[in-house]
């Protein structure tokens, strides 16, 4: 088998590869562990623990205020990093819009993660279980507003009270925090009834199964619950999979935590501590899901005050954040929340890619310069490769011409045919498998450095120079693409030209298959390409010019 064929071979899987890497990220199948509670219908039920954590069985009580969540009273409290909006009805958060991250389509207003109105649904509700206890349906007590961040202060509470009910007074307390993306919902009860309690609270994410504004078929990225505990590591369950209750995990844990991720962004709720917690997702209504933790909490002895917290993460996938949500403490514990950035099969490539790219950013302050200085870097740290392989292509062009006659010669004879150029390969000291392994190396590269620029919040509506202003998303006027399927056209005329008519035609389709594939893909990651190429191309042709100046020499 000759190199070109090997490299159309080369070609050919790697278009495979990333079909497959495509399909499974998007297809997710279900893991094999025990299954989740059941599915229940009916909209925003809340959820029935299992009597391991001394939950009473029956569901919880329906509201006892018929007022609709989009009227109820509602507080707006606005961070150096988010506008958040909390609803009387529960104490939901309903709204949180990022005022660092601009929206897809229209730049001019800020991305909003969390909403519910007709168009969207996504929320954070948390409720407790128990006889009487307030719920997400629960009517609060809530001094509506607008609250900011004081000055000179690094949180702000809010504090809503339920109706008292048999001497049980419960307040849902909110703390926001500055320069953070964690908010903790925190419940204080205090018991002045008769006898001693054992509620448990309930915190979770409400969600439609819509995709995320800007994703298009072009382009598929993960949307869904995703969970973590240290026996299970990292899962993620799709809404579909939820719906058709294939969605498999251990649901018991004493760590862990859960979430619903979607492109850049995630929200999640992050308990800590190590008491025991029981994990669910469940189809609450046609396209609308839940995902969340159910955690005890202390019995409350008469007279007394009991108290349960769990942070909820809510923002942008950045992945110095997700090491460390609560950048004022340390010690937060959150394992595994960095791999809601999922760079799949290829993490061990990725994540020093985008280390080694993050670090370039640092120097240069551009994204568009660190990825050229990091393709840089990959082609000096493949240099030796690259020079054996284009040295072996380069003495393929001088020896084409014996290739054409033996073919000629032997054409109806395939083994006398293959017998007789391994020994001109011989003779002239030449690899023929030499000329493909650039291109067998960089694919995982590739395909690594791909999911690091489509996944990386950090290259969202980052610019280059002049049109290019959003390295994640194509370039708009396709103008990176027709350089690369240039640069591609004049590798082609620089590799040796098969002796097939059918392969030498194959060869020369090649850029222009690639340049209408590469028109969908992120414009960073088409400028890795292109400078790869052009790299490539001063190389290549600097060595088949001195292997060529010097055959002719010793002729």
């Amino acid at each position: 088998m000759d190199s070109q064929r090997l490299i159309l071979l080369m070609i050919f899987t790697f278009s495979l590869v990333m079909l497959w890497d495509g399909w499974q990220r998007h297809n997710q199948p279900a893991q094999t562990a025990a299954v989740a509670g059941p599915a229940t219908s009916g909209s925003a039920a809340a959820p029935t623990p299992t009597t391991s954590l001394s939950v009473d069985s029956n569901a919880v009580p329906a509201a006892s205020a018929a007022t609709l969540a989009s009227d109820a009273p509602k507080a707006v409290i606005s961070t150096d990093l988010y506008v958040a909006e909390v609803s009387a009805q529960g104490g939901d958060i309903v709204r949180l819009e990022l005022t660092k991250h601009k929206a897809k389509e229209d730049k001019a207003k800020n991305f909003v993660l969390l909403q519910a109105d007709s168009q969207h649904v996504y929320r954070a509700q948390s409720g407790l279980i128990g006889d009487k206890l307030p719920t997400h349906k629960t009517l609060f007590a809530l001094k509506e507003g607008n609250y900011n961040l004081p000055e000179g202060k690094d949180s702000f509470e809010l504090r809503l009270d339920a109706p008292e009910a048999d001497g049980v007074k419960v307040s849902k307390v909110l703390t926001f925090r500055r320069n953070s993306y964690l908010i903790d919902v925190a419940y204080e009860i205090t018991n002045n009834g008769q006898g001693a309690i054992a509620p448990n609270a309930y915190f979770q994410l409400e969600r439609d199964g819509s995709e995320p504004e800007g994703d298009t078929k072009m382009v598929q990225t993960f949307t869904g619950a995703a969970l973590y505990t240290e026996s299970e590591k990292y899962k993620k369950m799709s809404f579909s999979d939820i719906a058709k209750d294939k969605a498999k995990f251990a649901p018991k844990a004493n760590n862990g935590w859960i979430g619903i991720v979607q492109h850049y962004f995630v929200a999640a709720w992050l308990p800590q501590g190590t008491a025991e917690r029981e994990f669910f997702v469940r189809k609450l209504s046609e396209n609308l899901f839940s995902a969340g933790v159910i955690l005890p909490i202390a019995s409350i002895a008469p007279g007394t005050t009991g108290k349960v917290t769990a942070p909820l993460f809510a923002g942008p996938q950045e992945q110095g954040r997700l090491a460390k949500p609560d950048p004022s403490d340390p010690s937060f514990a959150a394992t595994g929340f960095d791999l809601v950035v999922d760079y799949g099969w290829l993490t061990m490539i990725a994540a020093p890619l985008f280390w080694v790219l993050e670090w370039f950013h640092k120097l240069f302050g551009n994204w568009g310069w660190a990825i050229i200085a990091l393709t840089v870097l990959i082609k000096l740290i493949f240099f030796p490769l690259s020079a054996a392989s284009y040295k072996s292509m380069a003495k393929m062009r001088l020896v084409m011409p014996k290739l054409t006659r033996l073919k000629e010669q032997y054409g109806d004879d395939r083994m006398k045919l293959n017998q007789e150029m391994m020994e001109l390969y011989k003779k002239e000291k030449i690899n023929p498998l030499g000329g493909c392994l650039p291109i067998v190396v960089q694919i995982p590269v590739f395909i690594a450095l791909y999911w690091v620029l489509l996944g990386s919040v950090e290259m969202r509506h980052a610019p280059w120079i002049g049109w290019i202003q959003d390295l994640s998303t194509k370039d708009p006027f396709f103008i990176l693409p027709l350089v690369m399927g240039a640069t591609m056209l004049i590798q082609t005329k620089l590799n040796p030209t098969p002796p097939d008519p059918i392969q030498a035609k194959v060869m020369m389709a090649m850029p222009i298959v690639f340049t209408v594939m590469f028109l969908w893909f992120p414009a960073g990651l088409v400028l890795y390409w292109v400078v790869n190429n052009v790299l490539s191309i001063a190389q290549q042709w600097q060595i088949t010019r001195m292997i060529e100046g010097g055959k002719e020499k010793s002729a």
